[in-house]
């Protein structure tokens, strides 16, 4: 669950950094805005769920692949970084990772399917909302251009707490699940995709 969850820190970390980008932050600015989008989520899921110090805080795997992703995608020319579309791709591969990353760990602390995909959706759209906040922008989760953002999420998670009810459980199942998501996601926003500088959905 560990790898499932790193690869969405690190997605969402892009998306973060993103974002950082688009809105001219400095280099300060990008570290913090990745690092904030790439944990805040997994941070209320934990803090939900009692498991502290969060292992964000506890293990260093977290922060560093964060702070990965922000040199990486501060060290991509400008040109690409202000697109939207790979804005887009990153949180729509960050919502499909945490969505069952959060669902999985819910269900590990013992909560019921339901509650767990709540609490996975939670992990999943936490970190947006909080960098479109900073970034001062309307959080896509609440914006109404904004098509399928937590519905595809919670599905998915909802996918995944019924098959574990079932005893139907496993890495291949989780990324199925992810990647679902991301796609649902990215299909319903191929609308806004009309150039660089088309609005975040």
């Amino acid at each position: 669950m560990q790898i499932l969850d790193l690869i969405g820190v690190f997605a969402f970390g892009v998306s973060g950094a993103l974002m950082a980008i688009r809105r001219d932050f400095d280099v300060v600015g990008i570290a913090i805005l990745a690092v904030v989008t790439a944990l805040g989520g997994g941070l209320v899921r934990d803090l939900v769920l009692g498991d502290t110090p969060p292992p964000a805080f506890t293990e260093w795997p977290y922060l560093v692949v964060a702070l990965i992703a922000a040199a990486l995608t501060a060290l991509t020319p400008r040109g690409f970084t202000r697109l939207t579309r790979p804005l887009l791709v990153f949180d729509a591969a960050g919502l499909g990772l945490f969505s069952v990353a959060g669902t999985e760990k819910a269900l590990d602390f013992g909560l019921a399917p339901v509650a767990a995909a709540c609490l996975g959706v939670t992990t999943a759209v936490g970190g947006g909302v909080l960098r479109d906040v900073i970034a001062r922008e309307v959080p896509a989760l609440v914006r109404p251009d904004s098509e399928l953002y937590a519905v595809p999420a919670l599905a998915g998670a909802l996918l995944v707490g019924t098959a574990s009810t079932a005893g139907v459980e496993g890495p291949l199942l989780g990324a199925g699940v992810a990647v679902a998501v991301f796609t649902v996601r990215v299909l319903a926003l191929r609308r806004h995709w009309r150039g660089p500088r088309a609005r975040h959905a």
